[in-house]
């Protein structure tokens, strides 16, 4: 078959809901897979070989930057989102790395006002005395409090995700997205979602084992899934010089399948609050800032090394590894972020590769809370209604464990505090 051959694909096998035998759907999947390369006239080879060279350039110019001691991660001032003049040299940047550090996010005594805040509401409501353990392996937890702390609705919490400053940034990232094409409008980039997560409060003195390499986009249903498939169609269909890890079509179409660490919505960036300062070395986030690393890391199982019925490690139910075994190509570029202050937030794009580092002896409070950029979308809108209920109640979020520790809690931040930035990320007004 020449390169220029090209025969009818056959259809993917794809299933909605996880598979009662995720081994044998995979080793149905793959070969269906290579199938459609063929049908393209494009080897697996040759396919994964454009993928690596472009890969391979991005790990050694990180590799040589760190070598020259120069920094990785983008810094960008809010100040410039703010007023739109960031310079067009840090947005390639951005795009380039897929990360971003953006400084003076919030004043820095704002920040340290709501983590004051967090533990007078976590402390008046007996959290500690009724905290049962952490609902999930996912995180860990220290000593005899827990690190990342499972409540949602905390005035600081919303205070933050209704601010014109979180919506003023997560504008400027959803705009980063190719988010039409086809006639098609993937998203409104103008619009968050309000997608509640968790607090993270690591004392000092902690001795941490940090977090191994992984991603959250998806496990199994990244592959399995028809809505998937046709997000990464390109890597499939004998196009794969049209990947764009930043192109947003049929992303929004469907969650991923659910498990414990699954994430119901669409998010363009997953993102942290500081609310404390934090430097380089304790054990903070790091990143493999390279968005096209998700093509290798899609691509990497079909190859004749891996057993058929294995994705590198990849299980529902559980995080998706990256794995020295598999990845160590990826492995040589991880980067971690430069020192940070309170009211800086850092940001990474969705599909990033990311791990926390172990830290002995913690210097400082490391103190963050979760609030990513999560446009209005068919996906977020659906979520948005199990918000609410949540919201209401006081419940956790049916993306987290079922604890519900803010259902009987004073001073929780209430519907009538909410403002138009509010209403609108939970649905309640156009």
């Amino acid at each position: 078959m020449t390169a220029t051959t090209r025969r009818q694909p056959t259809e993917l096998p794809h299933w909605n809901t996880p598979p009662p035998d995720p081994a044998a759907a995979v080793a149905a999947l793959k070969p269906a897979l290579r199938d459609r390369l063929a049908a393209a006239g494009r080897s697996l080879a040759e396919v994964f070989a454009v993928i690596e060279r472009r890969v391979t350039d991005r790990v050694e110019e990180i590799e040589a930057a760190q070598q020259r001691g120069e920094p990785v991660w983008p810094v960008i001032e809010y100040a410039d989102i703010a007023a739109g003049t960031v310079p067009e040299r840090d947005r390639q940047l951005l795009r380039r790395r897929g990360c971003l550090v953006v400084r003076g996010h919030f004043p820095r005594q704002q920040a340290l006002d709501w983590d004051a805040g967090i533990v007078e509401y976590v402390e008046r409501n007996r959290f500690f005395e009724t905290y049962r353990g952490p609902g999930d392996d996912f995180f860990g937890s220290v000593m005899s409090k827990p690190e990342i702390y499972p409540i949602y609705w905390s005035p600081a919490q919303m205070q933050a995700r209704q601010s014109e400053r979180m919506a003023a940034v997560q504008r400027f990232l959803n705009g980063q997205w190719r988010n039409e094409s086809d006639g098609v409008a993937w998203f409104d980039p103008g619009r968050d979602s309000l997608y509640p997560d968790r607090i993270r409060r690591r004392p000092p003195g902690t001795d941490s084992g940090g977090l191994g390499a992984h991603l959250d986009p998806g496990t199994l249903d990244l592959w399995l899934t028809a809505a998937n498939q046709r997000a990464f169609r390109h890597l499939f269909d004998g196009t794969v010089e049209q990947y764009d890890p930043w192109d947003a079509a049929h992303r929004t179409d469907g969650p991923q399948y659910p498990g414990s660490t699954m994430c119901s919505a669409f998010r363009t960036f997953q993102g942290w609050t500081a609310l404390s300062d934090m430097d380089h070395d304790q054990g903070v986030l790091h990143t493999v800032p390279i968005p096209e690393a998700m093509g290798y890391l899609m691509l990497r199982p079909l190859l004749p090394d891996v057993p058929e019925d294995e994705l590198c490690g990849v299980a529902q139910g559980q995080v998706f590894p990256v794995l020295e075994r598999w990845h160590s190509l990826l492995l040589r570029a991880v980067s971690g972020i430069p020192d940070v202050r309170a009211g800086d937030s850092v940001w990474w794009h969705c599909d990033l590769i990311h791990s926390v580092a172990p830290v002995t002896d913690q210097r400082g409070w490391g103190n963050v809370m979760y609030i990513p950029a999560a446009p209005w979308c068919p996906r977020n809108e659906r979520y948005a209604a199990e918000v609410r209920s949540a919201f209401e109640t006081g419940s956790s979020p049916s993306d987290f464990p079922a604890e519900h520790y803010e259902r009987d809690w004073a001073d929780r931040f209430t519907p009538d505090q909410l403002n138009e930035i509010g209403r609108r990320g939970l649905g309640l007004t156009d």
